[in-house]
């Protein structure tokens, strides 16, 4: 026999279920970064086109100045006719709370009539359509962002290249929903595999733009003449014609021919790639250079090395080693990294070993830069043999 649901009791259960997905992937941590970090990023933000001037020092004098700068830095990053409801929702929200009640005398009394809450309701109402009308705009942008990560993602890898006697392991991720940074396989017509790697200048929509300029030359570079020197050439030839100051980006290319495990690269202000010898060593593969797109002439490394069966070859952007733990925290570093290298393991192991010791380092920080790691492992001859397909 069912017991019979009473109102009260649906109601509460209606309530709980509201609650329950109203607040579905609260994270309390999430709610703590309101008022810590994103409250000073949002002020950093609206203060940021706001005339420069000296601060008060003392308390009252410094909250009305801050909040004078922050009303207008939050005006007039709406538009005019926005800016105008902003304001006059304000006001009348204002007036609301400042309105005197009203009484009216006459032969039958005195009567009292209270308008404010009227007013307050009324202020309270602009401002709701108006953060309605900033959210639809946020919500456009969004789906217009979630396309460009798809083309984007189209653009890189979807698996590793099949290539005997070697295996590799690889992943991206982006600080915004576009990122900057770019990477990519492409074997060529004489059976040698080419390895790009690259960082756009900046991160979020601007660098996925360059990253897209930059993806489109690579290829062509690569069909013309897939020599490390000639593609990094062309490359900056084609960010230096762009005009901007700001069109620059690192590169690391390299052409590996499968057979001698000969690996010609060039390397143009990318941080160093790693390679961890057979028997456990760690080399440092550069020395320095400046990024393509920032001067006519290109100012590259060129550098020449063999990876011998056992080796691994680790390749990355700065997002990885210069993460940090916070504000003020410190950053994830070079010799870190070259210390997870030295255990023995594959590059699938090798590889998730990395991003593990990542994620524990940069806890529940957001990152603030776009991050990619390749691994590029050359098979002992036993283990390449009985891995070979029959």
């Amino acid at each position: 026999m069912s017991r019979k649901t009473t109102r009260p009791q649906e109601y509460a259960r209606q309530a709980r279920k509201f609650v329950r997905d109203y607040t579905q992937g609260l994270d309390p941590q999430d709610f703590r970064r309101l008022f810590d970090q994103d409250a000073v990023h949002a002020y950093k933000v609206l203060s940021r086109d706001q005339p420069e001037g000296s601060e008060p020092t003392e308390g009252a004098a410094r909250f009305f100045h801050r909040a004078r700068i922050f009303f207008l830095g939050l005006s007039y990053k709406l538009t005019p006719a926005r800016r105008l409801l902003f304001a006059g929702s304000l006001l009348v929200a204002l007036a609301g709370l400042a309105m005197p009640e009203l009484v009216i005398s006459g032969e039958r009394g005195r009567f009292t009539l209270d308008f404010s809450p009227l007013w307050f309701v009324a202020g309270l109402g602009g401002l709701v359509w108006l953060l309605a009308l900033e959210l639809v705009d946020r919500v456009r942008v969004r789906d217009e962002l979630e396309v460009a990560r798809q083309l984007q993602r189209d653009l890189l890898p979807h698996s590793s290249p099949a290539l005997a006697g070697y295996e590799f392991a690889h992943s991206y991720r982006t600080a915004n929903e576009v990122g900057g940074d770019y990477y990519d396989f492409q074997r060529l017509p004489d059976g040698r595999l080419a390895l790009l790697m690259g960082d756009a200048s900046g991160h979020g929509i601007a660098a996925g733009l360059l990253m897209a300029i930059a993806n489109a030359t690579l290829k062509t570079a690569i069909d013309v003449d897939p020599e490390p020197l000639a593609v990094a050439r062309l490359l900056n030839r084609a960010l230096v014609r762009t005009g901007d100051r700001r069109a620059f980006m690192t590169l690391c290319y390299g052409v590996l021919d499968p057979p001698s495990g000969r690996l010609d690269l060039v390397l143009a202000g990318h941080p160093f790639p790693l390679l961890r010898r057979a028997g456990g060593a760690v080399e440092e593969l550069g020395s320095g250079g400046l990024p393509l797109g920032m001067r006519a002439e290109v100012d590259v490394e060129r550098i020449s090395v063999v990876l011998e069966p056992g080796d691994l070859l680790v390749l990355y952007t700065d997002g990885l080693p210069e993460a940090v733990n916070g504000p003020a925290g410190s950053a994830f570093g070079f010799e870190r990294l070259k210390q997870l290298l030295g255990p023995a393991a594959g590059p699938a192991v090798l590889h998730d070993r990395i991003l593990m010791e990542f994620d524990r380092h940069v806890g529940r920080e957001l990152l603030a830069d776009d991050l990619t790691l390749v691994v590029v492992a050359r098979l002992e001859p036993a283990v390449s043999a009985a891995s070979a397909p029959a």
